[in-house]
């Protein structure tokens, strides 16, 4: 019945290809040759159509109808489907009011596949290609490109837009491509970060992926958040109510945090690139920035809430899952004051929202350049949030090592973590410094040593960096009376320890 059904469908479309010079029936932005569909939810599928018209959808041995509405608007969710391989067209029929029998326009979709979809979405580490120029890609860019023939993955991108409402089609036809060398050869082809994080999925997964790009360097955070996001967070009142102008000067009295060019107010962003896929249905979105906000964190985690909240009503999914990326250690912004505030942030909002998980990456970078290139470890790391979370892999640990406890004994602290089997330190050069500091009463810290290294092979000889149990004991010289103590909170704001499963220790202060 199924392929009947599919056969008749994509044999209407081919015979009335032809019917109207300019087709009424308009899709939506996602629904171009190539797309992927979210398996196991509902999918809507929306467009225009001549109002009043009858609209059929039809994919995959499914049907359905509606009536578009005054305005043309028209809208069917089809029925959650399983994992496909194989592409199928996806057509939809246009039925004119006085014949209703008689189909007037129609548009098919070739190749549609059912597997799972991710956003891939921030600023410009996000937004790194797998093949750029010298310090703008990623370092195996090009080795992975030329080898990578994965047809079922495939990505599409949209960027470099702002509008000051938001937009129901985007400004020019989206093109979902597939990881093949002759598209990711290509110069700033994909998100490298999201190429990572999608050939991680595949592997494990075996079922197609789809990737949405929506990134821009150097944008604020609120320009990515629909106003319906903003709407949900009091402190964010005046990010809600900023009135916001494609002619801006930036004089406008009411700017009292930033927003300092167009891109930048409220919604902007969000209204021309990500509102055009809505309410497409996907698993979630993959987040990095936070770069333009380092510098006036104490309202990042809220509007990493206010994010959230918006993505999760606009996309219709209260179970969209956001993974996002810790700010690597770069010394323009990194003071230690303002990283570390920053970095708490993001651990706020990670510790508040039960759909959010934050991947730790303060052992990679370098405080030279704002783009750390290990995006293929990043991008890792980021993978297991959802292997464990939506797909199953129950027995994979990927959460970094937190602070649960501590205590002073004596000259020193003792510290308890959650998510620590194993715990080990390293450095490149071996060495056995920690970026542990220790303050007395006086405030004034020193640096710090881990007491309980284990000792080295068959028990003895110089420690090689392993931590004897699941705590970690710290003494700084010359403190008699601990009081205060700081992890990875000055510069080189660099991590080395790690849990079992090779994730690192985010920063932390305590005492103060």
């Amino acid at each position: 019945m199924g392929n009947t059904l599919e056969r008749v469908a994509a044999a209407t479309a081919i015979a009335l290809a032809s019917v109207s010079a300019s087709a009424a029936i308009r899709l939506a932005a996602p629904f171009t040759e190539g797309a992927v569909l979210q398996r196991q939810r509902p999918v809507p599928v929306w467009g225009r159509a001549l109002p009043g018209s009858t609209v059929k959808v039809a994919f995959a041995g499914e049907e359905r109808s509606v009536v578009a509405d005054a305005e043309g608007r028209w809208r069917v969710d089809m029925p959650a489907m399983e994992a496909c391989r194989e592409g199928r067209p996806l057509v939809v029929s246009e039925f004119g009011k006085d014949e209703p029998e008689k189909a007037v326009d129609a548009v098919e979709v070739k190749d549609v596949l059912v597997g799972e979809v991710w956003f891939v979405s921030g600023q410009s580490n996000m937004e790194l290609p797998l093949v750029g120029g010298p310090h703008w890609g990623d370092r195996n860019g090009h080795l992975m490109a030329q080898k990578t023939r994965l047809p079922l993955v495939r990505y599409c991108k949209y960027g470099y837009k702002v509008a000051d409402k938001p937009q129901e089609f985007t400004a020019r036809p989206i093109l979902w491509r597939k990881f093949t060398p002759e598209n990711l050869m290509e110069k700033n082809s994909f998100s490298a970060l999201g190429f990572y994080y999608g050939l991680e999925l595949y592997n494990s997964l075996q079922i197609p992926i789809g990737l949405v790009g929506a990134y821009w360097g150097g944008t604020e955070i609120d320009a990515w958040t629909p106003r319906e996001g903003l709407a949900t967070r009091p402190d964010l009142r005046d990010a809600y109510e900023w009135p916001v102008s494609m002619k801006w000067d930036g004089k406008n009295p009411k700017s009292i945090w930033s927003h300092n060019r167009v891109k930048d107010q409220s919604s902007v962003i969000w209204n021309a690139v990500v509102n055009p896929f809505c309410p497409y249905a996907t698993r979630g979105f993959i987040w990095y920035q936070g770069e333009a906000n380092a510098k006036r964190s104490e309202r990042y985690a809220s509007q990493m809430h206010a994010l959230y909240n918006g993505w999760a009503k606009k996309f219709e999914n209260p179970d969209l899952k956001l993974y996002f990326v810790q700010l690597a250690p770069y010394g323009k912004y990194a003071t230690d004051e303002t990283l570390a505030k920053i970095w708490e942030a993001q651990s706020q909002f990670a510790r508040e929202e039960k759909n959010a998980a934050i991947t730790v990456i303060n052992d990679l970078g370098n405080v030279n350049d704002i783009h750390p290139n290990e995006k293929g470890l990043i991008g890792t790391r980021l993978a297991l949030h959802a292997l464990k979370r939506d797909y199953g892999f129950d027995d994979i640990q990927d959460n970094s090592p937190t602070l649960s406890s501590w205590k002073v004994e004596g000259d020193t602290f003792v510290l308890y973590f959650n998510d620590a089997a194993g715990l080990y330190m390293y450095n490149p050069d071996f060495s056995l410094d920690a970026p542990f500091e220790v303050a007395g009463e006086d405030g004034v810290f020193k640096p710090a040593k881990i007491v309980n290294l284990r000792p080295g092979r068959k028990g003895g000889g110089r420690p090689r960096g392993g931590i004897d149990g699941t705590n970690i004991v710290v003494r700084a010289e010359g403190v008699e009376k601990p009081a205060k103590l700081r992890y990875c909170c000055s510069s080189p704001w660099k991590g080395n320890i790690y849990n079992e499963a090779d994730l690192p220790l985010g920063a932390f202060c305590i005492g103060e």
